[in-house]
């Protein structure tokens, strides 16, 4: 998916370097009548490897790269000299990039921490000299190994970002607005429905710790077959630890936007559907106190419910502490 400078996936066709071949060559210096073989081995081709980088947020840096080819290894030369190996491609990826193969849609690996490393294509290895084949029965091999092909694959990159807690919550639900509070992230702001195009994070800190809040750009019924933003943004809910249902204090019928949220994360993903969670009415602002009672005994049975409002921070101490309590539990 691509909004500006945010790409969440990209498809692009990589191949590693061949290996060098081995080298065929026979010792000839004066006084040595019978030097014999002394052919080197060729060098590893190189391999297109994956590295995670915390400061990298996009796939941006990647928007061009259709192909990414490694460098072959050289070959082997003679008195048993090795050829070079080939130069590894190194990619810096953010954390919580996924690698599928295109052709069958198996997943290669993930990168999750900073640092590391995921080799999605492996250089060919380098043929032997023929030095490697002398025997006393074989006393000058004219022969080599040939190098190794690298491996070659059409893969997908994707990008599921990794945060403490996701908000979850129809377009207008107040999303950006809370996360503007609770960190100092700065997403955009508007009162029309989609006006969070692409994930924004923040870090929300609670006396002497702090957490991550990812605002997923809003769900509307029917967004796991597509209608809506789709399930371009579902997958980046499939990393939260926790998530925060809002939905606002306007709503018509707060259970059944509750049900339908959570029902579009189980199709999506099962799993998504028990993650721990909270559910925040936004706009309390709007409530009088005796609609304040009135609206928390009309939120789902069994569900942690709170009041806020991000415009007044009515209840956002509250909220900072029960996340945190939430995902201190995980």
């Amino acid at each position: 998916m691509d909004t500006g400078n945010f790409i969440d996936a990209i498809h692009v066709w990589v191949r590693a370097g061949k290996g060098g071949a081995g080298a065929v060559h026979f010792r000839r210096e004066r006084f040595i009548p019978r030097g014999g073989p002394d052919g080197g081995d060729g060098g590893k081709g190189g391999s297109v490897i994956l590295v995670g980088n915390k400061h990298q947020s996009t796939l941006f840096h990647l928007r061009f790269q259709k192909h990414i080819i490694a460098r072959n290894g050289q070959g082997g030369g003679k008195s048993h000299a090795n050829g070079a190996h080939g130069q590894d491609i190194m990619i810096a990826v953010p954390l919580g990039t996924v690698v599928k193969d295109r052709e069958n849609g198996t997943i290669i690996g993930e990168v999750l921490q900073d640092g590391q490393k995921l080799c999605i294509a492996h250089g060919g290895k380098g043929g032997l000299g023929n030095a490697h084949f002398k025997s006393a029965t074989r006393q000058a091999p004219n022969f080599a190994q040939p190098g190794e092909q690298g491996e070659k694959r059409a893969i997908t990159i994707e990008l599921k970002l990794i945060a403490d807690v996701g908000l979850v919550g129809q377009p207008n639900a107040g999303k950006s607005t809370l996360l503007a509070t609770l960190s100092a992230a700065k997403p955009r702001i508007a009162d029309y429905p989609f006006t969070t195009l692409v994930p924004s994070l923040g870090v929300v800190t609670y006396h002497e710790h702090s957490f991550t809040v990812a605002d997923i750009p809003g769900l509307i019924q029917g967004a796991s077959s597509g209608k809506g933003l789709g399930i371009r943004f579902l997958r980046h809910v499939e990393r939260n630890k926790a998530l925060l249902y809002m939905i606002p204090a306007d709503d018509q019928n707060i259970q059944a936007t509750y049900h339908m949220l959570r029902q579009e994360l189980a199709i999506h993903n099962p799993l998504l559907s028990k993650k721990p969670h909270l559910l925040a009415i936004t706009k309390a602002d709007i409530l009088s106190e005796p609609a304040k009672k009135i609206m928390l005994s009309q939120a789902p049975s069994g569900v942690p419910t709170l009041l806020i409002s991000s415009i007044t921070s009515f209840g956002i101490s509250h909220l900072r502490k029960k996340l945190w309590q939430l995902i201190a539990t995980i």
